[in-house]
């Protein structure tokens, strides 16, 4: 469909600022193991990646069998951070974002996908907790892909869509958010407000604010 446009999101760091919540749950698993826990910048900094893979990063010198309770105590974790009804808030949108999606929804030729290294269950609980049902036409988990930055995510959009890469970006906060963009093909929007420095992030456009995000959009999608 070449008339059309693909603009893929990542969630945490990008559209909500979920720190207080993987800190937390990051807490809570490291103890359940007895392992030291590690220091914030280093946590956030494997934010994307999906959390069999994010604790072989953090871990590297640990069992795989312990790695895997590791990744059962975070989900648990998680899951019990959320309160019993499963709507307690922990992780706000970033100011702008909302307003954002609502914009860019509203053009014809525009359509919005998701690639994070959250779960179905997780991306679901998320766009429910923030009202954004109907906003993404595909939905990308880490559930049925290789972890970031491989670019299954961002291919099974562009196939699901249609849409050419050369009409297509990948927006977030991540090296592994723009190495994925970069490695399906597609324009690379980087934000200043995540959880990866933005001098890193190799981007082929960094912006400082949701307001910026349509220009940068038009100018990578060659959008008159």
């Amino acid at each position: 469909m070449p008339d059309l446009r693909l603009v893929i999101f990542d969630v945490d760091g990008t559209l909500v600022d979920s720190q207080a919540e993987i800190m937390a749950a990051m807490t809570q698993a490291f103890a359940s193991e007895g392992v030291p826990m590690l220091d914030r910048p280093t946590v956030l900094s494997i934010v994307g990646l999906s959390l069999a893979e994010a604790f072989a990063v953090l871990c590297p010198n640990a069992e795989l069998g312990q790695r895997t309770r590791l990744v059962q105590a975070y989900k648990d974790a998680f899951n019990d951070l959320r309160g019993a009804d499963g709507n307690a808030e922990l992780s706000p949108m970033f100011d702008g974002a909302l307003a954002a999606l609502q914009t860019l929804q509203a053009q014809d030729d525009t359509l919005l996908a998701v690639a994070t290294g959250k779960s179905k269950r997780g991306l679901d609980k998320m766009i429910e907790r923030h009202g954004l049902e109907g906003l993404f036409v595909s939905q990308q988990v880490a559930d049925f892909h290789p972890s970031k930055p491989h670019p299954a995510m961002v291919l099974a959009a562009l196939s699901e869509t249609g849409v050419d890469a050369k009409r297509a970006v990948m927006l977030g906060d991540t090296t592994y958010d723009m190495d994925m963009g970069r490695a399906a093909g597609v324009g690379t929007i980087g934000v200043s407000w995540g959880y990866h420095e933005a001098i890193s992030l190799n981007a082929d456009i960094v912006i400082d604010s949701f307001a910026a995000l349509p220009v940068a959009i038009n100018k990578l999608t060659g959008h008159n």
